[in-house]
């Protein structure tokens, strides 16, 4: 890869979407891509769409613990290799299956994703914050919320 002169082309996207990613491995392939000449790289996480082929609703604390496994790679990794993070949110698993997960109900794991990458971790703070901007009364992370 490196006399290819593709690390000056492209910077990777290192993709995982569960809610215990190995952090440790994610470093290594970090370190893996700066190897090669790769001076960026992206992660990619998900706000939703990423449970279940005919999941209907968002699991927000699986999408929350995703964003936290990210926050420590990133903590891990050198200080200026990330270039940004992707928050994806799948609507189907292929173009045959059916929608999942429509946006509508999970724009409070959108909101509570966003907030904890802004705010390096998620606290009774940034919970407080989402219910405020989202006119919330009790923001439910580890339940299906109605």
């Amino acid at each position: 890869l490196s006399e290819s002169g593709v690390p000056q082309l492209v910077q990777p996207m290192i993709w995982d979407y569960a809610a215990d990613i190995d952090v440790e491995g994610k470093v290594q392939l970090i370190e893996k891509y700066r190897r090669c000449g790769f001076s960026k790289v992206w992660f990619a996480s998900a706000f939703k769409g990423a449970t279940g082929v005919n999941q209907s609703l968002t699991l927000i604390g699986h999408h929350l613990r995703n964003q936290l496994e990210w926050l420590q790679v990133a903590s891990r990794s050198p200080v200026d290799v990330l270039e940004g993070i992707a928050l994806t949110g799948w609507q189907r698993y292929d173009h045959f299956s059916v929608l999942c997960e429509l946006l509508p109900v999970a724009i409070p794991s959108l909101a509570v994703c966003l907030q904890a990458l802004k705010n390096g971790g998620y606290s009774e703070k940034v919970k407080e914050n989402v219910e405020n901007l989202l006119g919330m009364s009790n923001l439910e992370v580890d339940t299906f919320m109605r």
